[in-house]
């Protein structure tokens, strides 16, 4: 082809600014360092994330257990209020809350954010996040990628995912093998919606103000917590980022505690994770009345008019994450949570299933 012909263009004309990812890396740099654990060799901006695993030498049967996940569509929520610092806490969440079920510490995480035009502040903000949920859960963050999609996706378009590893011994795993009939089930409460449902909470807030503040005693139910939260906005409740249980899990297994089961209420909610740990003969029974569920969950159920069995197959309801014990051994979890100043519920307990070959699952008493 004759180049005469032709219309030179850069990268830059086509829409990628190298120039200003490479500031984005630099804004980012301190974020990534403070998560750094021992084993992380090297730094940021290499090829590839290097973690030493000597230690999983003392293991018995060292076992790496992975998860990967997103934050979905809450992303369209936090673009509309301008706030970015809080979704990176939420992907790291949903990702190690996942692989926490077995008993495995988190060890690594890495991210992937994808972006129409990557702006260095809001970048920042972004990997702030990512950097405090991988603090939070104890991990280091070793890796990622920003990546700009100029005709693709619009300029202020975001999408977001991430990685995680961590490790196990075998002869410590749980995996819900052991859960029988006479066990009970008690619940850790969720700080708010998590990250899931916001497809439904999107339709259910397009024509509500965001700005506005949000009123904690604005739906039917009466029954609120001795302590309210702080005031906020309608978008700021939404955006409550998602608890990490790591450390408070990990703690109470290296306490000794005999936990049999853990499950994750994530998408789905109690009735689609907790009975993913079950096993075949068993049926989780839990009670409806046992626990509160938070004003941001009821209000949105209620602007939804959602029925409760929707609810609960939609949102977590309250219950963040779930833990089986033997009732016998249930007052050392009990003793174990109160010394910690950690809140709890008795949710319900494990009984015979109704289909006696099948995959157990959930059944709930009011």
């Amino acid at each position: 082809m004759n180049s005469d012909s032709t219309t030179k263009m850069t990268y830059a004309q086509a829409g990628v600014d190298t120039a200003e990812a490479a500031r984005a890396v630099d804004a980012i740099r301190a974020s990534v360092q403070s998560t750094y654990r021992s084993e992380v060799i090297g730094d940021i901006g290499g090829f590839g994330g290097l973690f030493s695993v000597a230690a999983l030498k003392d293991m018995d049967d060292p076992l790496l257990v992975s998860g990967t996940d997103g934050v979905g569509t809450k992303i369209e929520i936090a673009g509309q209020m301008g706030i970015f610092d809080t979704l990176g806490i939420d992907l790291v969440a949903m990702c190690v809350n996942d692989v926490l079920v077995t008993g495995a510490e988190p060890l690594f995480f890495l991210d992937y954010i994808a972006a129409g035009k990557i702006e260095r502040q809001r970048m920042a903000q972004l990997v702030a996040g990512i950097a405090e949920g991988c603090r939070q859960a104890g991990c280091a963050l070793i890796g990622g990628e920003m990546a700009e999609h100029p005709g693709v996706m619009a300029p202020d378009a975001l999408d977001m995912s991430g990685f995680c590893v961590a490790a196990v011994d075998r002869p410590q795993m749980i995996d819900g093998s052991t859960i029988a009939a006479g066990d009970l089930i008690f619940g850790l409460p969720s700080s708010g919606l998590h990250s899931n449902g916001f497809s439904l909470v999107r339709r259910v807030v397009a024509d509500l103000d965001l700005a506005a503040e949000f009123d904690h005693c604005s739906t039917t139910d009466d029954a609120q917590t001795a302590e309210q939260p702080p005031r906020q906005s309608l978008g700021q409740a939404l955006l409550t980022p998602t608890r990490i249980y790591v450390k408070l899990i990990l703690d109470l297994l290296r306490s000794n505690v005999p936990l049999k089961g853990m499950a994750h209420i994530t998408g789905g909610g109690i009735t689609e994770n907790l009975d993913r740990i079950l096993p075949a003969g068993t049926d989780a029974v839990v009670q409806l009345d046992s626990w509160q569920i938070p004003p941001i969950i009821r209000f949105i159920c209620e602007q939804a008019q959602l029925d409760r069995t929707s609810a609960l197959r939609t949102f977590n309801c309250g219950i963040g994450f779930a833990l089986v014990i033997a009732a016998d051994d249930a007052p050392q979890l009990q003793e174990a949570l109160d010394s910690r100043g950690e809140p709890y519920f008795q949710i319900g307990s494990i009984e015979k299933g109704q289909d006696k070959e099948g995959r157990g699952r959930v059944r709930y008493q009011s």
